[in-house]
């Protein structure tokens, strides 16, 4: 291929950016290349300075030096709105929906379709909108409410938003972090149509089977500069980690050395009404003992986050018996539940765990203020000293403990999270999609903590749809399936085949794959 052909290729040059801010250096020399009609793939651990690297190709941020080329010439460009302007558009991982408006309202929000400037052309945006739902495969109406989808719907929205105003560049950060494999699939459907049409996809994930699935080339980033550019065909996973964290392999294996020990969650014919007709949870019943880590997997919509629900009693209305180390917790509120004993990890830290204007200290005590106050008044040494070794243990980086948690990356953000349910002493641990969002290394350290705390005694129960990790760090596996429980494998026994069959089709299945269906 001759020089100029692929100049003529490249939509986008970022040529040594670097951008700093108070107290620290995001990006340093930093050149990444965007090319048209191809998968741009930039990966790198939290805190490496993709974010900074995709918020100045967006226009949110500007560099310190350096400059941007836009098909050949110098462009500046002021802020988001000049971005998408220049046909640069970006779907951001933190969902950025206005839950009470309609998937229409959603996607012409301050970009609204109008009859001759005077008032919104409603009909036109809904039509419009009804086309790209049926181009995300997306069957639910544009006047829905944003707040009645799933979110990985949610995520579709975010994708149709971009979609919408005909970017030619389009940025997608953690685009299938919410999605199931049905839904992944829409959206690399319409990755390879985008293709075709010569626009140039910039795409963030820290799945890295799926980077070698989707991608075209990949510039991987450490620590604010550039380690790696390859066309993707040239590489493969153990190179993307080795750049990204100068080892090699992941750590995921089980723990070995301690039993298990008593019954300390057992949870029996669990259910939960859906709105309308039918059963979120339907009359699911499972044990976990102390010291043991319990992995449910499942695709989105299988009823495993509401599962976790009813256990914290977040649904009076849901039915069935949920004992905690032999006491029953039928009618307590959830925070009664949560002072017996009970924690839960969110799957969205941003919506669910995290106060993003309070600092890292505040957020890791906010469940346990009881136990440092004296009076009327909290003893701050005694917190600091505890959020200090909740720190230390955890290994959070951060310079500050007084910094907001915003200023944190996913993977510490995430550590945060679990060190305020640490606080509470609790006998059991549900965590929902614990790595999700987070990278390779962040991943390392939070599956650590996982089973340094299951050799200490606490009972874990966990939900993921990552198959390498479930059947990576359970002791045991349940999957879930239209709200059911389907199968229950050991930790040796366990296949992916098997496991997906469970997952897809609802069978009681061995680990063979093969079985009997389900008991309903």
């Amino acid at each position: 291929m001759s020089a100029a052909l692929v100049q003529n290729d490249v939509v986008l040059q970022v040529e040594a950016v670097t951008k700093v801010y108070p107290g620290t250096v995001a990006l340093k020399e930093a050149s990444f290349t965007v090319r048209r009609g191809a998968v741009n793939v930039l990966v790198g651990e939290n805190g490496a300075g993709k974010s900074t690297m995709m918020k100045i190709i967006a226009g949110a941020e500007q560099p310190s030096t350096g400059r941007l080329l836009l098909d050949g010439q110098p462009v500046q460009l002021a802020s988001s709105s000049d971005a998408l302007r220049h046909g640069i558009g970006i779907v951001f991982q933190e969902l950025n929906l206005f839950p009470n408006l309609s998937i229409a309202e959603n996607v012409f929000i301050a970009h609204e379709i109008t009859r001759g400037r005077i008032d919104i052309d409603a009909g036109a945006q809904r039509r419009k909108v009804s086309e790209l739902l049926k181009r995300l495969e997306l069957d639910v109406s544009p006047d829905t409410l944003v707040e009645d989808l799933r979110i990985g719907q949610q995520q579709l929205v975010e994708i149709a938003k971009a979609l919408a105003h005909d970017a030619r560049i389009l940025i997608l950060d953690e685009p299938t972090s919410a999605l199931s494999a049905a839904e992944v699939d829409v959206l690399f459907q319409v990755i390879a149509d985008l293709k075709s049409h010569g626009v140039a996809i910039v795409y963030i994930s820290h799945r890295l089977e799926e980077l070698i699935r989707i991608g075209d080339y990949i510039t991987v980033l450490r620590d604010g500069r550039i380690t790696g550019h390859q066309p993707m065909n040239e590489v493969d996973v153990p190179w993307i980690v080795r750049q990204m964290v100068g080892r090699e392999t992941k750590d995921f294996s089980r723990p070995i050395g301690h039993e298990r020990g008593t019954e300390v969650l057992r949870v029996h014919d669990v259910s939960l009404p859906r709105k309308g007709a039918g059963l979120l949870v339907d009359h699911v019943s499972l044990s976990l003992h102390a010291g043991e880590i319990v992995g449910i997997y499942g695709l989105m919509g299988a009823g495993r986050s509401e599962l976790f629900e009813c256990i914290l009693g977040c649904h009076p209305h849901a039915t069935g018996d949920v004992v905690l180390d032999g006491k029953p917790l039928n009618g307590k509120p959830v925070a009664k539940r949560v002072a017996q004993g009970l924690a839960l990890i969110p799957e969205d830290r941003k919506a669910d765990a995290l106060l993003p204007i309070l600092s890292i200290g505040s957020n890791m005590t906010l469940s346990s203020l009881a136990d440092f106050a004296r009076g009327f008044h909290i003893e701050r040494q005694r917190e600091q000293n505890a959020v200090t070794r909740f720190i230390r243990d955890l290994a959070i980086k951060v310079a500050d403990s007084h910094l907001p948690v915003s200023s944190l990356s996913g993977g510490n953000q995430q550590k945060v999270v679990i060190a305020r349910a640490l606080m509470t002493a609790p006998k059991v641990l549900l965590m929902d999609e614990p790595s999700r969002g987070i990278d390779v290394g962040a991943k390392a350290d939070i599956f650590k903590v996982m089973r340094d705390l299951a050799v200490k005694g606490l009972g874990i129960l966990f939900v993921t749809s990552d198959l390498e990790e479930v059947m990576a760090l359970s002791d045991r596996i349940l999957v879930m399936s239209n709200g059911r429980i389907t199968a229950e494998f050991g930790a040796n026994e366990a296949t992916q085949d098997a496991l997906v069959a469970a997952s897809a089709i609802g069978h009681r299945v061995d680990a063979h794959g093969t079985g009997q269906r389900a008991a309903a």
